[in-house]
Formats: C-alpha cells, sequence, structure tokens
C-alpha cells in the first residue's frame, strides 16, 4: 500500500467513526448537533487522528481498539477551527471552499458547538477510562488535555492575538506555532506511543519526530503562499506579505527557508532511527510528504 493509499484508508475509518459518535437521535439539542456535524463533515485531511492510528500501528496495536482518543482528537481540532473563524477572532466567512460555521448557524451557535465538540471530545476519553482506567490511558489523556489548553493550542492563539499589528522576533512567532498547530500534532503521536506503553528512548524521539514535521509543515506553509499555485492550494498567494505576518521567509529569506525545511526533515528521519525499518514507512513517507507538499 502506498502512502496516500494508507492515508485514505485511515481517514475513511476516522470519518466512518467520527458520524457514529455524533449519530444522536436528539430532539431538545438537534440544532447543537447539526452545527457540530456541519464543521466534521466539512473535510480536511485528519492528519492528528491519522497520526495517531499510524503511531498505534507502530507499536504493533490495532487502532480500532482507540478510536475514541483518535476522534476526540479531531473533535479538539475542529472546535478550534471553527473558534478561530469567529468574528471576534479571524473573521473568517470560507473554510475549505464552505460558508463557516457561524455563517451558517450564527456566532451563539457555533460558540456553542465549538464547545460541544470540545466537551465531547473528553467525555470520549472518560467514557473509555471509566470501566478501566490504567496509567497508560490517564496519561495519554493528559497529553490531549495539555495540548489542547494554555499550555498549548490556546496559549499558541493568545500570543498570536496579542502578535497582530505589530513586529514580532522569531522567537515569539516560533513560540505561535510551536502552540497553535504543534501541539495537538504533538499529542496525537505521543498519546498513541504512551497508550501502547513506550519506553523512555521511543517516547523522546517520537516527540522530536513530532515538533519536527509540526514545525516543517508551517514552514512549508510560509514558502507555499510565496511559490505555491493558487488553483492547487485552494487558496490565494501573498496573504501572508499583504497582511504583514512573521513568517520564516520574511525572517530568512524564500532560499534559505527552504534549505532550513529540508534540513528539519533529514533531522526528523534521524529520530525514527531507533525503530525497525519495515515499521517507520509511513513516517519517513511522511517527512517527505511535508518538504514536497504543493497544497
Amino acid at each position: 500500500m502506498t502512502f496516500k493509499e494508507l492515508i485514505k484508508k485511515d481517514q475513511l475509518i476516522v470519518e466512518e467513526h467520527l458520524m457514529k459518535f455524533l449519530d444522536k437521535d436528539l430532539t431538545y439539542q438537534k440544532d447543537i448537533l447539526k452545527s457540530m456535524k456541519y464543521s466534521i463533515k466539512s473535510g480536511g485531511k485528519r492528519l492528528r487522528p491519522v497520526l495517531f492510528m499510524e503511531t498505534i500501528k507502530l507499536f504493533g496495536k490495532n487502532p480500532l481498539d482507540y478510536m475514541a482518543y483518535a476522534c476526540a482528537i479531531e473533535m479538539i481540532h475542529t472546535y478550534s477551527l471553527i473558534h478561530d473563524d469567529l468574528p471576534a477572532m479571524d473573521d473568517d466567512s470560507l473554510r475549505r471552499g464552505q460558508p463557516t460555521n457561524h455563517i451558517v448557524f450564527g456566532e451563539a451557535m457555533a460558540i456553542l458547538a465549538g464547545d460541544s465538540l470540545l466537551n465531547y471530545a473528553f467525555e470520549l476519553l472518560f467514557e473509555d477510562m471509566k470501566d478501566s482506567i490504567n496509567q497508560n490511558k490517564a496519561e495519554a489523556s493528559y497529553e490531549i488535555a495539555k495540548a489542547a489548553g494554555m499550555f498549548g493550542m490556546i496559549g499558541g492563539q493568545v500570543v498570536d492575538i496579542d502578535s497582530e499589528g505589530k513586529n514580532i522576533d522569531i522567537e515569539t512567532m516560533e513560540f505561535i506555532h510551536r502552540h497553535k498547530t504543534g501541539a495537538l500534532i504533538e499529542a496525537s503521536i505521543v498519546s498513541a506511543a504512551i497508550l501502547c506503553g513506550a519506553n523512555s528512548d521511543e517516547l523522546s524521539n517520537l516527540k522530536r519526530y513530532s515538533k519536527s514535521i509540526g514545525l516543517n509543515f508551517q514552514i512549508t506553509d510560509d514558502i507555499l503562499d510565496i511559490i505555491g499555485d493558487e488553483s492547487v492550494l485552494g487558496k490565494p498567494i501573498g496573504s501572508d506579505e499583504e497582511n504583514n505576518k512573521a513568517t520564516y521567509p520574511k525572517f530568512y529569506g524564500l532560499e534559505k527557508s527552504i534549505e532550513l525545511s529540508k534540513q528539519i526533515r533529514d533531522e526528523s528521519l534521524k529520530y525514527l532511527e531507533i525503530f525497525d525499518e519495515d515499521k517507520v514507512f509511513f513516517f519517513k513517507e511522511l517527512s517527505n510528504y511535508i518538504l514536497e507538499r504543493k497544497s
């Protein structure tokens, strides 16, 4: 199976389970459920739950036994997108070519849909633990919770908002990227490894790997905003410069940013060397995909 076929297979499994968790026959809460489903169904790469599933496979376990965790991670990610699009935040009217949640359902319902997805994510984690709690499940849930909060994704978003209209230094920019985007990517891999009983060396290397790919996603995003193909990206290029955003090309220049991306790809591959060669095909291909992606 090719890398793209693996991703597609995992995506379909994630979407099937997401719909199962949201397949509720409700009367009074039907409107909020409709709003939640709207954003969950809006597509996307499902990168985070796919990373979770592939890490479970890395340790020889069946990801179908852990889908509550995979879906919880995607619900947290989706809630963050709903809130990011709100008028008080990024004020976006389109997401993946479709009207954003608040445009369709109104601001109040969009806020509540985001809140509901976040809370439902933790309901799924606690539901899995209540009958068979163990240290690994507790630690994995903690990693996910921490990545979603002020020490992770929300912390990055706060600094991003505080930095609007300011000339920030590169350390601040990297803090934003590592927390706003990178934290939940890291938690997707690390929580799965913890659930599988990974040892300290395995955990350490997977943390470094996940930090590397999270950072490289952002660098290649910045590069594509300059040299990408609008028809492939599905959005106009040049918006970062137009909006005076802090980006890697702005600090380092385009050519050095491309070289930095290659260096980070090479670093990420080194962190996989402690694992059996035949078990890390997906992760190696992912590192290469991030470097070479067009969208």
